[in-house]
Formats: structure tokens, sequence, C-alpha cells
């Protein structure tokens, strides 16, 4: 018998690793089906949510994550840019729309934002909410002024990963700790804000610490809105530049566990779609994803392009959760790669 019989799709805040094993550790079959009966009391399994990324201020990160090609301490090949102006932030944002992101997300390579650059971070905010688009940001740390200052601007949603488990965490990042993580988290919702937050497969983290991770996100007091779940993608000059790939099956398991965990959540393709195939991908739909980033570039690296998206959902007879829109290339190319930090999305 499957899990299914006996599975509590109400939502948790309760969960143990040893839980969470037991289901990453079921017959593929049993565990796709548990998640998608789950997505569908909860949710479309038709329809997906796009967003488009922008990097609105490019490397010289101080911090020392080990997959991360922002940062100050490895020589990647990414050049640092300033903060974009507003009205260049803005441009970005008509394109996207226009080729029907519902969501644009703009990321900041900083340890925490500076009192300086705040005035036109939230004018960038501002600017975003008046095209009709949901807004998101991640700028690193926040203290509790800087989050009420961006909900008061009208910030839908913040990002900031917890990117693995406690326990494998220090083995990523030692410049900023987990508790650090978690208290900007609190500052967001305390503020009112979304809270988007998730992590990245394949940093040589055990399938317990892939658990570990998602029990930190479904026990918090509220479940994150959105988890974004980015399959690493290893670049040169990094730490991580090196090792072996998360099998895809097991990068499938976790987005369906993830699923039954987070029933109400957005469960978000983002970092390595590139390298994902079309059968993985369906499969990761069908397993309960329902929100990507497209585009041509994300990240540190290509992205799936907008037309191949197009076709891919087509394919599968999945649009887009806005009934008005559908997915399109024409406009949307970006003149250059966007670089940006694999965790912060």
């Amino acid at each position: 018998m499957g899990i299914t019989a006996d599975l509590n799709v109400a939502v948790r805040h309760d969960w143990s690793v040893d839980e969470v094993m037991r289901l990453l550790q079921q017959p593929l079959h049993e565990l796709l089906f548990s998640a998608q009966t789950v997505h569908r009391q909860y949710s479309d399994p038709g329809r997906v949510q796009i967003s488009t990324l922008l990097s609105v201020k490019t490397g010289a990160c101080p911090e020392d994550c080990h997959y991360c090609p922002q940062s100050a301490r490895y020589d990647t090949g990414v050049e640092k840019q300033k903060l974009m102006a507003v009205e260049a932030v803005l441009d970005k944002a008509r394109a996207a729309k226009a080729a029907g992101a519902e969501r644009f997300c703009m990321g900041a390579a900083w340890r925490s934002p500076h009192e300086r650059d705040m005035p036109h971070v939230l004018a960038m905010v501002r600017g975003v909410k008046a095209l009709g688009l949901e807004s998101c940001m991640t700028l690193g740390m926040l203290d509790a002024d800087q989050s009420r200052q961006l909900a008061a601007a009208g910030l839908d949603y913040y990002n900031h990963n917890l990117d693995t488990s406690p326990e494998y965490y220090t083995g990523i990042i030692t410049t900023r700790s987990y508790a650090e993580r978690l208290q900007t988290l609190q500052h967001v919702r305390d503020a009112g804000i979304h809270v988007c937050s998730g992590g990245i497969l394949g940093m040589g983290e055990a399938p317990r610490d892939r658990a570990g991770l998602l029990v930190q996100l479904a026990n918090l007091p509220r479940h994150p809105e959105s988890v974004p779940l980015n399959q690493l993608v290893r670049v040169p000059g990094t730490p991580l530049e090196s090792g072996d790939d998360i099998d895809w099956t097991d990068f499938v398991r976790v987005v369906a566990v993830a699923r039954i965990m987070l029933p109400a959540t957005q469960i978000r393709l983002s970092a390595g779609r590139e390298k994902m195939t079309e059968e993985m991908q369906a499969l990761c739909f069908l397993a309960g994803a329902n929100s990507i980033f497209y585009g041509d570039c994300l990240l540190t690296t290509a992205n799936p392009e907008a037309d191949k998206d197009r076709r891919l959902l087509q394919k599968l007879g999945i649009s887009s959760q806005n009934d008005d829109t559908e997915l399109r290339s024409e406009g949307h190319k970006n003149e250059q790669p966007l670089f940006y930090n694999a965790a912060d999305f």
C-alpha cells in the first residue's frame, strides 16, 4: 500500500527529519501520486506562475557562499556592476511583463542593503508595482526597519534562502549564520511581506540534509508563500566547481515531498533548469512544482529560452496562472547574462 491512504494533507508545522526521510524513500510512483493528490487539493495542476529575475547590482559580495560566482573571494570572471538606475530596471520590468511574466524579481549582491541605496530600491518596488506586476526582492540580510520600509513601498515578496540543513550549512557558508537567515525571514514576516525561501540541491549534501532543509521551511510558524528549489550550477572558480551532480530522481523526490509538506506554497523550479530535460521538468510539474523562472539568462548561466518553455508547457497542457497571458519571447531578449547568487532564488 502507498502512503496516500494515511497521508495527513492538512497544513502542518511539526514535521520530523525521520518522517521526511521516510517520504523521500518511498517508491517514486507512490510519492508522485501522493504529491499530485495533495497538489490538486490546493492548486490547479494545469497552471504555473511565471517569474523573471533581474540582477540590479552585480558582484563584489563580501560573503563566502561556496556556490556563488558573485563572491569577491573567488575569481569567476564576474564583473562588478553598480546598482542599476531605477528607470533602467523599470524598462526591464516592462519587457518582462510584455513577455508574459507575472512576478518581477530584483536581486542585489549585498550582505545587506546600505541606507544610501534604500531610496533607489524603494523606488524600484513602487515602479514595478505601478506596472501591475508582483514585486520580489533579495538584498541579503534585512533589519526590522528596512523590512518595514519595503512593506510600505508595496513589496509583495522577499527572498532569503536557507540553502540547506542547519547541520550542513557551515560547510557551505561561514560569513552568515543560519540564525541570521531565520531572523531576516522573521523581520520580513513581521512587516507583512510574503516570504520566499528555499534551497540548493547538489552541493554534496546527504539526503538527510535535504530532509532537514524541508523541515526548517515547513516548521516555520507560517509556511513560506514561495519556495524556490535550485539545482546547483557549478561555476569555475568557486569551491563547488567540481563534484557529482544530484541524480535527477532525487531532485524530483524533493519537489514531491516539498509539495506534500507545503501544500499551499508555490514550489518554483529555479537555477539549474537549463540542465533539466523536458522529461525531468514534466515530472517536477507532476510532483507539484507550479512556478518557474523564465527568460534567456538566469543567475550565472543560460536559462531555457522563453520559446522553449512555451513549447514545453504547451506539450504538457500547462498554462500561465494569468488566463489572459501567454508565455511569449518577443521583446524579452536579455542583452547580457544576468549574474546572480544561486542561493537567492
